[in-house]
């Protein structure tokens, strides 16, 4: 079972895989004889194969950090692009799984049944339009300011709302 929480570093680069019997990498499955292997997750891998699951970059350049969650091995800018920084819906505060559609605003990652109108509390979908004001979300019906004449300034923001449709 792959952990979903954070360790620091989770990456460690030893040297003398040469020598030592009995190590096969969790990425290929093919034995480690080079002069580097990395130690992460409780297992050895080669250098050329703990990469991240969505930008494939080699965590053992990239950084000496790696997060996994629901299967996948991210670096950390995939992790928080997915997850946000915290892996835990804006609104609710639960954690998100790694398989769930979410919606996002503003940095912002939401459970699907989370992101809702402020006012009205309608569940908006792929293709509503939405304003988020100082960390809320209002439909474009209630959208406080709706019935200033069109002369006042408003400091709204419009987004077009997108679903991830798959994870990577």
């Amino acid at each position: 079972m792959v952990n979903s929480r954070v360790e620091t570093p989770t990456v460690a680069v030893m040297g003398g895989g040469g020598g030592a019997p009995g190590r096969s990498c969790a990425g290929c499955g093919g034995r480690i004889a080079d002069r580097f292997l990395l130690f992460s997750m409780e297992r050895y891998w080669h250098t050329r194969c703990l990469k991240c699951s969505c930008c494939h970059a080699q965590l053992g350049e990239y950084s000496s950090t790696c997060y996994s969650k629901g299967g996948m091995i991210l670096c950390k800018n995939d992790y928080i692009r997915l997850f946000g920084h915290s892996g835990a819906c804006s609104a609710c505060g639960q954690s998100i799984p790694a398989s769930e559609m979410v919606m996002r605003a503003q940095g912002n990652v939401y459970h699907l049944k989370c992101f809702t109108c402020a006012t009205c509390r309608n569940r908006l979908v792929p293709g509503d339009r939405f304003h988020y004001i100082n960390g809320t979300i209002f439909c474009e019906h209630d959208r406080p300011g709706a019935g200033l004449l069109s002369g006042h300034p408003t400091s709204l923001q419009t987004s077009s709302m997108m679903s991830d449709q798959k994870v990577c």
